[in-house]
């Protein structure tokens, strides 16, 4: 028997905890930092559980094992964009259970918690309310398109492991396709659809308005 905790008591624990979750690009990593900052609370950036990836194991976690178990890196890259795809949602919710783990750990501080998260929007439904989640969306163009553009080590090092490839284009087309696939229109609706608050990035957006739009939606400043 699977033991679960009901949602009645994990909305209670984590009250203070604001989510936002949402596409590559859309600023939601800047917007958790400038939160923490004003309202002096935690950030919890992307990857913020992974101080507790040493609980799991390849048996009940597969898809967070699989950097321990692939054969290379050019494993990783070489996957068709329908593994790819699959493997980072499979990841979303594994991963949830950690994140959800490591929030009541930080909620016993008593601070507000802001949080880069993937836990999937049904999941979300369950653990807190439309007031404590925003979803934050770029064209997928542009999720896409400059999903390296950035200085996150992480994403650098998968850029370079791309043009390590014997054949760096076709290793960059094939990745970029599972890119496209992750920020699918499908993607989009299902976030569109959720209830949730949305916000979409666009090449007009400014950080100071976006921001705004966050702290009113989460109760943060007077409407």
């Amino acid at each position: 028997m699977k033991f679960g905790i009901e949602s009645n008591i994990l909305r209670s624990l984590l009250r203070n905890v604001y989510f936002i979750n949402g596409t590559a690009y859309a600023g939601k990593s800047t917007m958790v930092r400038l939160l923490s900052e004003k309202h002096d609370g935690i950030k919890c950036g992307e990857n913020y559980h992974n101080d507790l990836l040493e609980h799991v194991d390849a048996e009940h976690q597969p898809n967070l094992c699989y950097i321990d178990t692939m054969s290379s890196w050019q494993e990783f890259i070489a996957r068709s964009p329908e593994a790819y795809d699959a493997w980072i949602q499979n990841c979303a919710l594994e991963a949830a259970e950690l994140e959800i783990v490591q929030l009541i750990r930080l909620s016993a501080q008593g601070k507000k918690i802001f949080v880069d998260t993937n836990i999937p929007v049904d999941v979300l439904r369950e653990i807190s309310d439309e007031k404590h989640v925003a979803i934050m969306l770029s064209p997928q163009s542009m999720s896409v398109d400059r999903f390296f553009e950035r200085e996150d080590a992480e994403k650098q090092f998968i850029y370079q492991q791309i043009l390590q490839a014997q054949n760096p284009a076709a290793a960059m087309e094939n990745y970029r396709k599972g890119l496209a696939l992750i920020n699918s229109p499908g993607k989009y609706r299902a976030f569109e659809e959720s209830g949730f608050f949305i916000h979409v990035r666009t090449e007009d957006s400014t950080i100071e308005d976006t921001f705004q739009k966050l702290e009113k939606h989460f109760g943060l400043i007077p409407e």
